[in-house]
């Protein structure tokens, strides 16, 4: 079975050691990540996994992560072009506060186990419920010197690797965008559809005017949407959207699906209907 195959219809491993990992400790941890970010922390247990948003004061979207919360620490994780600018957006605003930020990511390690018979493979470290493609699944961050045991332990009870592309073709199927692919500093969050990264009765956080401006207002110009295309060949990031003869949108990543027999992509988009790509025909795909 295909590291494909696997994330489809069983259990494989990703390596996800390249992302960032930043440890946030101090009696004030949660209070700042709360300010800092658009989700509930102050509100979270030890145990607990959430997604957020980092914003700018105009409300654009600078960083995504998970955070997971143990008794005397936060967790950050980031993706790994966002290491450092996280860590320093966040060294920015602590001032008086009990905080202290760790880099740990060479100290760490973590590999992500996903598929729908992901449940019955091993884990230890911290495991967080957080899935990169879609599926079902966890990851696990754990002590760097102990990341080639705990491989031998999954291929043994038969969890089977997955390339980063063959990772990427499953995310991209089930409409799952990537900071720094999908989603970037230009986008608001109500552009990306990724609401489960808000929490809208939190109280005040950086770029919160905006979000909830935009919310009042409930419009905007253009959203991310999941995309079938009728071709063999992905477009390149940019490409072009129509819909008839007119312009409504671009591209920002695809792949071949091997599974569903045409093309993938994600897509922001102003028009829903009539689409075609590079004169391929093009629809929405509900996930």
């Amino acid at each position: 079975m295909t590291g494909y195959e696997a994330l489809r219809h069983g259990a494989a491993w990703i390596d996800l050691g390249g992302r960032g990992r930043i440890r946030a400790s101090g009696e004030d941890r949660k209070r700042l990540l709360h300010a800092m970010t658009t989700n509930h922390v102050e509100q979270m247990q030890p145990g607990d996994t959430l997604y957020a948003f980092f914003l700018n004061s105009q409300g654009r979207i600078l960083a995504d992560a998970w955070i997971y919360c143990t008794g005397d620490h936060l967790l950050l994780d980031v993706e790994p072009e966002m290491r450092e600018k996280v860590y320093q957006h966040l060294d920015r605003y602590i001032i008086a506060d009990d905080v202290t930020l760790e880099d740990v990511t060479e100290a760490t390690a973590e590999i992500a186990v996903e598929g729908p018979a992901s449940a019955a493979a091993p884990r230890a470290g911290i495991v967080m419920a957080a899935s990169s493609t879609g599926q079902p699944g966890f990851r696990m961050v754990l002590p760097a010197e102990e990341k080639a045991a705990m491989i031998e332990r999954l291929k043994a009870a038969g969890v089977v690797e997955a390339a980063p592309e063959e990772a990427r073709a499953v995310r991209i199927e089930n409409g799952v965008p990537r900071y720094g692919e999908d989603i970037t500093e230009s986008h608001l969050v109500q552009e990306t559809r990724q609401l489960h990264a808000v929490h809208f009765n939190k109280g005040c956080y950086l770029g919160q005017e905006i979000v909830e401006r935009v919310r009042a207002r409930g419009q905007v110009h253009k959203m991310l949407y999941p995309v079938r295309i009728e071709t063999t060949q992905p477009p390149p990031p940019g490409e072009k959207v129509f819909s008839g003869g007119e312009e409504c949108g671009a591209v920002t990543s695809a792949v071949w699906s091997p599974a569903q027999g045409c093309v993938r992509a994600l897509a922001y988009l102003r028009k829903l209907n009539d689409l075609s790509v590079a004169g391929a025909p093009a629809q929405l795909v509900q996930n």
